[in-house]
């Protein structure tokens, strides 16, 4: 009996269990919603039961339900969030709040014709997200970058709708148009971005080594900047506004004598020159020439966007206007932006879309010069009884009255621009692992622009001694009219097949094969006709050259010009444990601009990368290190941008006359010569680095070295021929650019309301010519900006001031330049052959900022959040162009006060007396250092809490305030220390360059 009751016993405790596994086993409905750290609801966040496929997305709402076992787990993940697990036991429902990831590891980024997760990364890409650069207030989204990327270099120009010039990683090339880096929007490749919404845009990637870019072959060879713009967010419609208003202001002016300062140095130089005093009776006034051309402008952003992810299909709309007052008074930029981006599911298998944007602008120019300003003498008064005044006699003929110049030039411009770009795509997944993709894309401009030069206004002449005032008039003057148009094509063409796999747990492929071609070509015709019998009214509406006629004088022109690219590539990209790293990539590509023997040319690169912190050895001594990796990579590529379109097809000009018979005839000569050889300049880099995350991913760290040689340099020269001397093409020349680059990043937490961020970044390049020509001192000059062997493009190069010339024993015991006097420039003897001339001028600087630093801070409290960020450059040099004009008698700038008067008074600045031609040669008196710190971006804004918004059916709406270009330390004395980096080889003069501007700003942003 007790036998089978123990039997019994065992079996009935076995049921038990059983029946009390398959209830722990049994599903129960799970409901929730997820939201972020600000109380706002996250649509499509992945929520899947731990280990199993059993997954569902969070609606537009943040909401979710989902069916699991009660001993199960849930995850929460969703890209940008740290993942959540949580057990579900007895709950019923589980409410989520996702934090923003720290570690951006598993971040996306563009590497050329694909994507790959940063970790997996054996270049140097750096990316800047949308939301850094919607803070500040800008019509181009490149000026936002400035200070964000090491080794981007970004020199920014105030006036309204310009674009700035970018530089990465130093100059590769004498040649003005080799240096400018690739644009790729969407995949499109571009030569500007002047047309996009920086509130369109998802990110921003800037690859940087010859590895990332080498896929892009002779387009991408100095650095390509990858923009990725908005699409629809998953399993949502929303609709987003976003506006601002700004002020823009002036915030210091060049310093320029005033009347009193005017009458002071003006005098003390006709002395100088043993000339009769200047009759100041009528000229009483003390005018700031500069006070009158600047104002208080208006900025104005504005951004509309409407999206919608459907079953099949999604869609956005964005409409964007930027409207920009320039603090020149009269001028103005409007800019009109309307994108589309539809995609089309036709299945699992099959999507097509399409993506076209629309951009419109107008342009009304400055009707005055800064430099005008800059020079007219202070005396003047802006009027007389309601007429404008000329200047004094000793400029009336060079310069102008500013305001009368700005008031008589007022609306007489009228610049429209128009531009349809976009693209057409298919994609198609075969074979499980295979994605054919196919694009077609067109870019397509068309700007005009007419003018109008106006008849002058009545003008006083101030009396000058035995002169009287009168009132004039210039019967000479006759109304000019203007019109141009050009026009720009680009047709794109993109095919690739990639293949992706994951072999077991330890081994991934990647690879994409492709073809790409790009055919471009521009147009231009300009002309203008001067009436000389009746003259054109002031009216837009005759702003055309068939209202005067034709005979009347005729000034046009017009040109034209095409450029293929073709090319084919492949990528592989490979991972092993995910520790062991490997890319590469080999391109094969053809330009017209050269002939068919050296057309066709192939590049390729490879990276090698070991995730350290994956191997045993390190995970068991190393703590506190999350992440760490070693990378580097080698690549070689062509560089095109350098050779004018169709350059071997030499064109022909005029040369001598000769006579037979009666008849005189005109012979035809090369225009230029070329190496039948000439190829394209080739640059070759290799870059080495780390990147780390420690202390739970608090701390990052990303640091390259990068070595990049550029060889074969387009160079021209003069060779001599019969019938003259001929400019004749060649490679000759090797350049290189070394440095360093380092980003850093702390991230972290205190308490459950507050967390913050520090991000500061350096770089450091250094740029010099190996070699150029076929000699070691081959130069390149314009007498200012110097290329030569042993130093970096352009520098400059003059006399080296060492005081001035106080006496006559000062010049008896010291070397003296032919014509110098006492108070003048005292040179430096460089050579030591006891005389100064041309052999003693020397290296004074480079223009281009060795250095360059940034630093971003963020700040969040609840529903606050604040960011400042700074960013400057440092080592290089700016030359005061402005200061050296003596083609009349100009105001002073404030420096000249200081001006040398006797022995002992000064040992800078020399005597006043502009007719001493050795005071104004080119030398460090005129070389100012560029180094400065700007406070680039403050702002605060306030986010509002959710159950307050509730009641208007918004989502989301931030308010915030700014401040930029708040503060500047600089010992430049013009409006911008920004380096002016346009032509390599003749860089950094500053003739009075458009202020870049403080602006204080108000905006929202509000979701539906």
């Amino acid at each position: 009996m007790k036998k089978i009751f123990t039997e019994f016993s065992v079996i009935a405790c076995f049921l038990l269990l059983l029946l009390s596994d398959v209830a722990f086993a049994q599903n129960v409905t799970v409901k929730g919603s997820v939201k972020d750290d600000q109380n706002l609801p996250i649509p499509g966040v992945s929520v899947i039961v731990k280990g199993t496929s059993n997954g569902v997305q969070t609606d537009a709402s943040g909401n979710y339900t989902i069916s699991a076992p009660s001993s199960g787990t849930l995850v929460f993940s969703f890209i940008g969030f740290n993942n959540q697990e949580i057990a579900v036991g007895t709950k019923t429902t589980i409410n989520v709040t996702l934090t923003a990831a720290n570690n951006d590891l598993q971040q996306v980024v563009v590497v050329g014709y694909g994507t790959q997760q940063k970790r997996d990364l054996t270049g140097s890409i750096a990316s800047v997200k949308g939301q850094e650069i919607e803070k500040l207030t800008t019509t181009n989204p490149i000026n936002a970058l400035q200070g964000k990327v090491p080794g981007l270099t970004i020199s920014n120009n105030g006036a309204p709708g310009s674009s700035p010039t970018v530089r990465i990683r130093g100059v590769n090339s004498t040649s003005g148009g080799a240096v400018n880096p690739l644009y790729v929007v969407d995949g499109q490749l571009q030569d500007n971005i002047d047309y996009l919404n920086p509130a369109d845009i998802e990110s921003i990637d800037v690859l940087k080594d010859a590895s990332s870019i080498a896929i892009y072959g002779l387009k991408g060879a100095n650095g390509v900047i990858a923009v990725t713009t908005k699409k629809s967010a998953k399993g949502k419609t929303t609709i987003n506004l976003s506006s601002n208003v700004g002020i823009q202001k002036v915030t210091n002016q060049i310093e320029m004598a005033d009347a009193d300062g005017f009458k002071k140095l003006y005098s003390a130089q006709l002395a100088n020159l043993g000339a009769a005093p200047f009759d100041y009776t009528n000229y009483n006034a003390n005018t700031n020439w500069q006070d009158l051309i600047f104002r208080n402008a208006v900025i104005n952003t504005n951004n509309l966007s409407i999206s919608n992810n459907g079953e099949k299909s999604t869609t956005l709309i964005n409409l964007g206007y930027n409207d920009q007052d320039g603090v020149m008074k009269y001028s103005n930029y409007k800019k009109f932006i309307a994108r589309l981006n539809e995609e089309i599911r036709i299945s699992d298998k099959i999507k097509v879309g399409a993506n076209l944007t629309g951009f419109h602008w107008r342009n009304e120019p400055n009707t005055s010069s800064i430099t005008n300003a800059l020079w007219a003498a202070p005396i003047v008064a802006v009027q007389t009884n309601d007429l404008y005044n000329t200047m004094p006699s000793f400029q009336r003929a060079q310069v102008g009255n500013p305001v009368y110049i700005m008031e008589r030039n007022r609306n007489t411009s009228i610049n429209r621009g128009y531009r349809i770009s976009g693209n057409l795509f298919a994609e198609i997944k075969f074979l499980k692992d295979f994605t054919l993709n196919s694009t077609v894309y067109t870019d397509l401009g068309f700007n005009n622009a007419r003018s109008y030069s106006p008849l002058p206004f009545r003008t006083v002449n101030l009396g000058e001694g035995a002169a009287p005032t009168e009132v004039v008039y210039d019967n000479s003057v006759r109304t000019t009219v203007g019109q141009s148009a050009n026009e720009y094509r680009k047709y794109q063409q993109d095919h690739t097949i990639s293949y992706s796999k994951k072999f077991g747990q330890d081994h991934k492929l990647n690879a994409v094969a492709g073809f790409n071609s790009v055919y471009e070509s521009y147009t231009t015709l300009s002309g203008s006709r001067r009436d000389t019998t009746v003259n054109v009214p002031n009216n837009p509406n005759l702003w055309y050259l068939n209202v005067v006629n034709q005979n009347n004088p005729t000034f046009n022109s017009g040109g034209g010009e095409e450029e293929s690219n073709a090319g084919v590539f492949l990528r592989t990209s490979y991972s092993y444990k995910d520790k062991y790293l490997f890319n590469g990539t080999i391109r094969r590509d053809g330009n017209s601009k050269l002939a068919n023997q050296n057309r066709w040319q192939t590049f390729g690169s490879v990276g090698l990368g070991w995730v350290v912190s994956e191997e045993g050895f390190f995970k068991d001594n190393v703590k506190g290190v999350d992440f760490f990796k070693l990378r580097g990579a080698y690549g070689s590529l062509g560089n095109a941008g350098s050779i004018p379109n169709n350059l071997f097809e030499i064109g022909l000009t005029t040369a001598s006359n000769a006579i037979f018979g009666d008849q005189i005839y005109t012979a035809l000569s090369n225009a230029y010569l070329v190496n039948p050889n000439l190829r394209y300049e080739k640059i070759k880099g290799f870059d080495v680095g780390f990147d780390l995350k420690a202390l739970k991913n608090r701390l990052s760290a990303e640091v390259s070295y990068f070595d990049k040689k550029t060889e074969d340099l387009l160079t021209t020269y003069t060779l001599p021929g019969p019938a003259g001397n001929y400019t004749y093409y060649d490679n000759l020349g090797t350049v290189t650019n070394k440095g360093i680059e380092i980003s850093l990043g702390w991230n972290d937490k205190i308490g459950k309301d507050f967390s913050y961020s520090i991000n500061p970044n350096f770089s450091y390049v250094s740029n010099n010519v190996e070699a150029i020509g076929n000699t070691t001192n081959f130069l390149i000059t314009n007498g200012i900006n110097v290329t030569e062997t042993g130093r970096s493009i352009g520098y400059f190069r003059g006399y080296k001031q060492i005081g001035i010339y106080q006496s006559a024993a000062d010049m008896a015991r010291m070397p003296v330049m032919a014509g110098s006097q006492i108070g003048d420039i005292a040179y430096e003897d460089v050579n030591g052959d006891g005389q100064i001339n041309t052999d003693d001028r020397t290296y004074l600087g480079s223009p281009f900022p060795p250095y360059s630093y940034g630093l971003s801070i963020t700040l969040n409290y609840k529903g606050f959040d604040a960011t400042i960020d700074g960013q400057g450059f440092a080592g290089h040099k700016i030359y005061t162009q402005r200061k050296t004009q003596v083609f009349a008698t100009l105001n002073y700038e404030a420096n000249r006060l200081n001006a040398w008067t006797a022995p002992g008074s000064t040992n800078v600045e020399p005597i006043l007396d502009n007719t001493r031609a050795n005071n104004f040669l080119f030398s460090n008196y005129f070389i100012e250092p560029g180094d400065y710190f700007r406070l680039r971006n403050v702002q605060l804004g306030y986010t509002f809490n959710q159950g307050f918004i509730n009641k208007l059916a918004i989502s989301k709406l931030r308010v915030f305030v700014s401040g930029q270009n708040l503060k500047t330390w600089s010992k430049t004395t013009g409006y911008s220390p920004e380096a002016i980096i346009g032509n390599p080889t003749s860089s950094g003069a500053d003739n009075g360059l458009y202020p870049i501007t403080a602006v204080y700003t108000f905006g929202l942003n509000v979701t539906f």
